[in-house]
């Protein structure tokens, strides 16, 4: 698996991002979904990461600058034909080593309370994410779960 920083300007990433937030709003309300469009990852605080194999895009996650020692995991999505074989646990530790070699000292994350988001909330639980309140310019919300991890 190889995985490289994207521009977001290839047509497989847009058509990804594209289903992750098609999939976003089918799982929560409007006003609950926290998913980047394709322009504004593109923002000089966001870095995306896309893996590939054989040519074909598994899946991206990106990480933004909340501050010079506070990340966030944004987009961390795997594409649906490739669905628990590693995928987002190779992302997800891949982004960790970034935000460490970045100098982070914590690394947070907003994800659904939905059924449909046990399987990410599980993951990031497996890398140390633990439950904690709002940050950054979130708010309390039924459908969100926040969580960190200290670097």
């Amino acid at each position: 698996m190889d995985i490289r920083v994207d521009d977001l300007r290839g047509p497989q990433i847009a058509a990804l991002l594209a289903e992750h937030l098609h999939n976003m709003y089918e799982q929560s309300p409007p006003e609950s979904v926290h998913a980047l469009g394709i322009e504004r990852l593109r923002a000089p605080d966001i870095t995306m990461w896309t893996a590939w194999q054989d040519g074909e895009l598994l899946g991206c996650a990106a990480l933004k600058e909340l501050d010079r020692e506070h990340g966030e995991v944004k987009s961390m999505r795997t594409a649906s034909r490739h669905l628990r074989k590693g995928v987002g646990s190779a992302l997800l530790r891949h982004l960790i080593a970034e935000a460490k070699r970045r100098s982070y000292r914590r690394l947070s994350l907003e994800t659904g309370s939905q059924p449909a988001f046990a399987a990410a909330r599980n993951l990031y639980a497996q890398f140390g994410f633990q439950p904690c309140g709002p940050f950054a310019d979130y708010i309390d919300d039924p459908n969100s779960v926040y969580m960190t991890r200290t670097l």
